[in-house]
């Protein structure tokens, strides 16, 4: 829907071999927000595809983006959260609009193995975390979808892609604890709200994302599963633990066939926090005692 500190310098430009139409994406729209001109620097193409504004150019990096270093942070990341799935990096690629800035509020999967992030919503998330925890997250949850492609995931279908999108919340929240070494979730919690919580209500509509409180439940049950005291999970694993747990909770039984990679000491850990994923769920934890959960 992921602590690396590295100074990178900024990539040089190349040539991307393709800015033509792709439909198969998955796409993360957050709320609205104001976003600064930027200058023009390392330009690759003239048109990206049909999920962005005319405008819309592609590059390897950000100018006067807050911080050169929080861009190949981005860069970085991609590579690392992608290695810890053990897979090779997918094609990670800024959009910039100096026409229309606001319209690059958005961060894109894409089906042939590239991810697009948009400077005004790398923006805003930087404008709320410095550290760029926001942005991280962000990116794990689209290499998130990244693995849903290349391994036909998730293994649950329902009439909305809310399956597809709290899986990949679920990946977040297991990769920043597990490969990016946040070991506590108050330390991941506030800023996976800003990023994700905000989830949407139409219920009934095909793009409907999970409402904020099944989206909160679904990173607390990411980084469960990412206790160190468990095994490491194959992305397939995760898939099958992660609707085993969470379907078990939203039901309020276990009903379903032992996924693979199920371990009695994962089952006991999840256990243990089965009434609070519920409330979480529900809707019925306060904000205070989610934000403070260890």
């Amino acid at each position: 829907m992921k602590s690396t500190k590295l100074a990178l310098a900024l990539l040089t430009v190349g040539i991307f071999s393709s800015c033509s139409k792709n439909e198969d994406t998955e796409i993360f729209t957050p709320v609205a927000s104001s976003i600064e001109q930027p200058s023009a620097i390392n330009k690759e193409c003239s048109y990206v595809d049909g999920n962005w504004a005319s405008a819309a150019t592609l590059y390897t990096t950000l100018p006067n983006s807050g911080s050169t270093t929080g861009a190949s942070l981005m860069t970085t990341q991609n590579s690392s959260i992608a290695s810890f799935w053990g897979r090779s990096a997918p094609t990670f690629r800024f959009v910039r609009d100096l026409t229309t800035p606001s319209s690059t509020f958005n961060a894109i999967s894409y089906g042939n193995g590239k991810i697009y992030f948009g400077e005004a919503i790398f923006k805003w998330a930087y404008n709320r975390d410095s550290s760029n925890l926001i942005n991280v997250m962000i990116l794990a949850h689209e290499y998130g979808h990244q693995l849903q492609y290349i391994f036909g995931l998730p293994s649950v279908s329902e009439s909305t892609v809310r399956p597809n999108e709290l899986e990949a919340d679920g990946f977040a929240g297991y990769y920043l604890r597990r490969g990016y070494g946040k070991s506590t979730f108050a330390s991941i919690a506030t800023a996976y709200d800003a990023a994700f919580a905000i989830g949407d209500n139409n219920v009934t509509s095909p793009g409907h994302h999970g409402t904020p409180a099944q989206r909160r439940s679904a990173v607390r049950l990411g980084f469960l599963l990412a206790d160190p005291a468990n095994s490491k999970l194959s992305a397939t694993s995760f898939d099958y633990n992660f609707f085993y747990y969470y379907t078990g909770v939203k039901n309020g039984t276990y009903r379903k066939a032992k996924p693979a990679g199920y371990s009695e000491k994962m089952d006991q850990i999840i256990k243990l926090h089965e009434d609070e994923l519920r409330r979480i769920q529900s809707g019925e934890m306060s904000d205070e005692e989610y934000f403070n959960l260890q």
